[in-house]
């Protein structure tokens, strides 16, 4: 049983429609929820109108049928709205999906008795300053990332974690994580993976040269500032959205945010550990699956 109970009358289910059958699958599901007088009312994730009605508390609960990717995006419309999430995995990797795409019926049977539980995930706040104007805001459920751009030289990262300077690193980036990022670009870079329900930020150097090469877990509740110093390019990517120029000495600042996003989970909390293996060496973008 869920011990954060939530009483499921309205359902959003959103779906990717660059995943083919996607659509029709979401509007399986909705057929079946209402078999169970739960109203359901399907659209893309990606659709104005729905999720407008998702910011609203219109719903108690979104489904969502794709990849991670997917579920990223669904995190950013259900922390802020408190809107828990349960992920269908429909994409080729699904690390942060519950339910495999051909068992979402017996899934469903379970979700509608309230055998279940919610997993509380960190975001990130996000912050872009240039002096004294802060010229963007974001809220992050994976990381954020401080980069070189096109040009093929490190920059200098200025670091001060709890307004203490930390260390200059000299590197192509800086990534601060999430626990849910630290099995994303973090784990890539080298970094630790955290269990997922911690809410502590991770510091990750990508291509340090001759600068700290470790990854650095900071205490819960610390603030990260990264500012820039270069005389070429350099980019800020939150949750690997589409770059964002910087200029010299402009400051990111990253801290733990005021949203949660909660996902429905049906396996037991000791998921996490026992799906770790099974996830290493399957990337299928590479063709290693076993």
């Amino acid at each position: 049983m869920s011990d954060q109970p939530i009483t499921i009358e309205r359902v959003a289910i959103l779906a990717y429609k660059k995943i083919p059958d996607s659509i029709e699958e979401a509007k399986y599901i909705a057929d079946e929820l209402e078999k169970h007088g739960i109203q359901a009312i399907c659209g893309e994730i990606h659709d104005d109108a729905l999720r407008s009605q998702v910011n609203a508390h219109e719903f108690n609960l979104m489904i969502v049928l794709g990849g991670d990717g997917t579920m990223l995006r669904a995190g950013h419309l259900g922390g802020p709205s408190n809107t828990p999430i349960l992920g269908i995995n429909l994409g080729r990797f699904g690390f942060l999906m519950e339910v495999q795409q051909n068992a979402w019926r017996e899934y469903l049977l379970r979700l509608v008795e309230g055998d279940f539980w919610l997993e509380n995930r960190m975001m990130l706040c996000a912050e872009h300053w240039r002096g004294e104007n802060l010229l963007g805001k974001w809220d992050v459920l994976n990381e954020v990332a401080v980069s070189r751009g096109t040009i093929v030289r490190p920059i200098h990262l200025i670091t001060f974690v709890d307004d203490r300077y930390l260390t200059t690193y000299v590197a192509d980036a800086l990534i601060a994580a999430t626990p849910t990022g630290s099995t994303a670009y973090a784990l890539a870079a080298g970094g630790p993976i955290l269990p997922p329900e911690l809410r502590n930020i991770l510091i990750v150097p990508v291509a340090p040269h001759l600068s700290i090469e470790r990854a650095i877990v900071l205490a819960e509740g610390s603030t990260v500032s990264i500012s820039v110093q270069t005389d070429h390019e350099a980019v800020l990517s939150p949750d690997g959205q589409a770059p964002i120029a910087l200029n010299d000495e402009d400051r990111v600042v990253a801290y733990t945010g005021r949203h949660t996003v909660k996902f429905v989970r049906f396996q037991d909390p000791g998921y996490f550990y026992r799906n770790l293996t099974p996830h290493m060496n399957q990337n299928p973008s590479t063709g290693n699956q076993r």
